[in-house]
């Protein structure tokens, strides 16, 4: 994959299930082509990431954790185009509660067990947005506005967002 994603290969996509429950190995591809790519390519390939791994714009899913890492790595590099876009995809995941919320409004029937993995994706991916926030704050220093400002929003979502319901 070049400097850029070179653990990509270390994580064992083929085992994992993206947002929509499909297979995760269209995810390597789409992060090079974020890396790699001219501007319209990387801006449709960050469309298409952000259908698998938070669709809809709030449903994370099993493959949504190990793919934080590499949005942070692609956000705080200074040759990858679309910035602004990769931020607002962390910040959709980052406010994603919807296993968490239907967990808590099933809470004592029988149905509520169903929601365990799904809530542990769901904080797996938050927490992974919030480890990397020193890239943001960087992304945030920036003295391009257009990096910079969307940085700052995501900042304030990570700041904002309020902890999960306690199942």
């Amino acid at each position: 994959m070049g400097s850029l994603l070179r653990s990509v290969s270390g994580v064992r996509w083929g085992e994992l299930r993206d947002a929509t429950g499909a297979a995760a190995g269209a995810i390597p591809p789409l992060l090079s082509r974020i890396a790699y790519g001219d501007e319209d390519t990387a801006r449709i390939a960050i469309d298409n990431l952000g259908d698998a791994i938070c669709s809809l714009g709030f449903v994370v899913g099993e493959a949504t954790a190990p793919t934080v890492p590499f949005l942070l790595e692609l956000a705080g590099s200074p040759h990858v185009a679309c910035k602004a876009e990769l931020l607002d995809l962390l910040g959709s995941i980052c406010r994603t509660d919807q296993w968490h919320s239907a967990a808590a409004a099933t809470r004592n029937r029988t149905h509520d067990a169903s929601y365990r993995q799904q809530t542990g994706w769901e904080a797996a991916a938050r927490t992974a947005v919030y480890a990397g926030r020193s890239v943001i704050e960087g992304v945030a220093s920036s003295v391009r506005p257009e990096e910079a400002t969307p940085a700052r929003k995501l900042l304030q979502v990570m700041d904002d967002t309020p902890p999960f319901p306690e199942l």
